[in-house]
């Protein structure tokens, strides 16, 4: 038990290693091909004039801008390596405070669309299915396909519109209470809840017409308990598969919700770093990003057999 153990914790391991390096190279080599120099632009916007040529060959030589890409990306990895992850040009502070200051705001927004998400996905994909075929079933899916169709940044406005400012209801933009939080998760979390609610449909359905289901009912168990109690848990292990892979998605997506509504963050953060061509923390807020889909897979494995015993166990069904 104690080498299995061990071969997966080694197994792991080397693949968060290669995703991260594969991750960091690809993203450090898009911005190193981006028209514009990162030099010229951070002291034309610091000093509100065009800088000099030796102002901007002093900065280049100070953060190591002047050198071939091959040795701006190993000094960088090296960095990395040993937990620097840099400084950032535009506020010469360090990459992983900014991170710190920045992280909780986005981990709060996107634990919130994913709780948004499944108290209206799981009941709605439950009732369609027991509802199979009739007005109720079709107007979920159609809700559902609304949803998916619907770019998160159109409903952030019309939710400012419709509810922050004719209502007045929620603040329009910011952070730090939970009516800054309302709008954003709303936002965030439809996306998901339309795919979720699909899937869970379809799951239902599935476990529904299994034969441990008819013998539930063949022992006159309420139907209630039949739905709720015995097709739910095992309708939910493809549900947790796509939730997981999603979280790293909803952290992406918060990038646009985030700047919609002016919530500090990794979004607006990332965002503010392109256009101020702020290399380190492009590539801090990537790393953070890839991470969490690594680690998210990685917990889709625990729930799954938090779920279905049988999973670790290696049965089939």
């Amino acid at each position: 038990m104690g080498n299995r153990m061990l071969r997966t914790l080694v197994r792991e391991a080397g693949s968060l290693t290669i995703v991260m390096a594969g991750v960091s190279l690809i993203t450090y080599g898009l911005i190193f091909l981006t028209p514009g120099d990162p030099a010229y632009t951070i002291l034309h916007e610091r000093h509100g004039s065009p800088p000099s040529a030796a102002e901007v060959a002093a900065f280049r030589a100070e953060h190591g801008l002047d050198e071939p890409f091959v040795v701006q990306y190993w000094t960088w990895l090296g960095d990395v390596l040993r937990g620097d992850l840099g400084t950032s040009y535009v506020r010469s502070e360090p990459v992983t405070s900014l991170l710190v200051q920045h992280l909780p705001n986005t981990v709060a927004l996107a634990l919130a669309a994913m709780a948004v998400s499944l108290t209206l996905a799981i009941p709605i994909g439950v009732v369609s299915a027991v509802h199979r075929d009739t007005w109720i079933d079709r107007t979920s899916q159609f809700v559902a396909l609304l949803g998916v169709s619907m770019p998160n940044f159109w409903l952030g406005y019309l939710l400012i519109l419709a509810v922050a400012l004719s209502l007045g209801l929620t603040p329009t933009s910011g952070a730090g209470t939970l009516a800054h939080l309302v709008l954003p998760a709303i936002t965030l979390g439809s996306g998901l809840a339309a795919i979720v609610t699909r899937l869970v449909r379809t799951s239902m359905l599935e476990v529904l017409e299994a034969e441990y289901v008819d013998a539930a009912r063949s022992k006159g168990v309420h139907e209630r308990l039949v739905v709720y109690k015995h097709a739910l848990r095992n309708a939910l292990i493809p549900v947790v598969t796509i939730v997981g892979l999603q979280f790293g998605f909803v952290l992406s997506g918060a990038v646009i919700v985030e700047v919609v509504f002016q919530r500090p963050g990794l979004g607006t953060m990332l965002v503010d770093a392109v256009f101020a061509r702020d290399y380190p923390v492009v590539q801090g807020v990537v790393l953070v990003i890839a991470v969490t889909f690594v680690l998210s897979n990685r917990l889709v494995d625990l729930a799954y057999v938090a779920l279905d015993p049988r999973i670790e166990r290696g049965e089939r069904t």
